[in-house]
């Protein structure tokens, strides 16, 4: 059964991710990053820092995601939170009309914090902002001449997942050289598309090194820090480092803490 507007527009707890994003980004983009850490990690357990090094030094630029238009809000978030969990530090969005990205935050998990997510009007805007980046378009399609193990070769490699309803616009479809398939052996002749992220990031991703700068990585762990630590604000206003933060931005989430 196809989702209608209104039922997509009552999912639970369902987010624009970009809009919250630029609120946070926008309140920690004046800050020196440095000076957060030097604040905040004596703060943190040995556990937690180890963690936090972890997680930022194995994430991925070189992998990225396009999802064309998302209808389900539910998919939105699981796509985001694939993202998350395979070390994918960009999932960029085409918002066609009026039809924002959409996010169901129970499903998201708090992913929506770590993924930065980059939203486009059109088709233009988004394949010049891949293109300048030196991804190269993938295609998912039943029957793309790439296999999921093929990913792992290419460079800079972009995943393009098509809208619930209508697959992967026409415009787009164009802009991308090449497609891969997820082999199947069942009378299934596809996958919902979060499954299909999920499956091919696995694939795209293995094996890769880390290979976001230093100064990225510094970002990431500033923003970590405040986002995890109940008390942040407080200690980085004792710092000398304001916040700014009337709105609550900086404030912890459940998911996060």
């Amino acid at each position: 059964m196809l989702t209608t507007p209104s039922m997509r527009r009552r999912t639970p707890h369902a987010i624009h991710i970009a809009t919250e994003q630029k609120n946070l980004l926008a309140r920690l983009a004046g800050l020196d990053h440095a000076a957060i850490v030097r604040a905040l990690e004596p703060f943190a357990t040995a556990e937690r820092k180890a963690r936090l090094e972890a997680v930022f030094s194995s994430r991925l630029d070189s992998v990225s995601v396009l999802m064309d238009a998302p209808y389900d809000p539910h998919n939105g978030a699981a796509v985001l939170r694939s993202c998350d969990a395979f070390g994918v530090q960009r999932l960029h969005v085409v918002e066609r009309g009026k039809v924002e990205f959409l996010a169901a935050r129970q499903v998201a998990r708090g992913s929506e914090q770590w993924v930065d997510v980059h939203t486009y009007k059109t088709t233009d805007a988004a394949t010049s902002a891949l293109a300048a980046s030196g991804h190269e378009l993938v295609a998912t399609h039943p029957q793309g001449e790439l296999v999921p193990e093929d990913l792992r070769h290419i460079p800079r490699v972009c995943l393009v997942l098509g809208n619930e309803r209508d697959g992967i616009h026409q415009e787009l479809v164009a802009a991308c050289k090449r497609s891969v398939r997820i082999p199947m052996r069942g009378f299934a002749e596809s996958l919902n598309v979060s499954v299909t992220a999920a499956i091919l990031l696995q694939r795209a991703t293995d094996g890769r090194p880390g290979d976001l700068s230093p100064e990225e990585r510094m970002f990431l762990h500033a923003r970590a820090l405040v986002l995890t630590m109940s008390h942040a604000p407080e200690i980085l206003a004792a710092n000398g480092i304001p916040t700014a933060d009337p709105g609550g931005a900086l404030a912890p989430s459940p998911e996060s803490r």
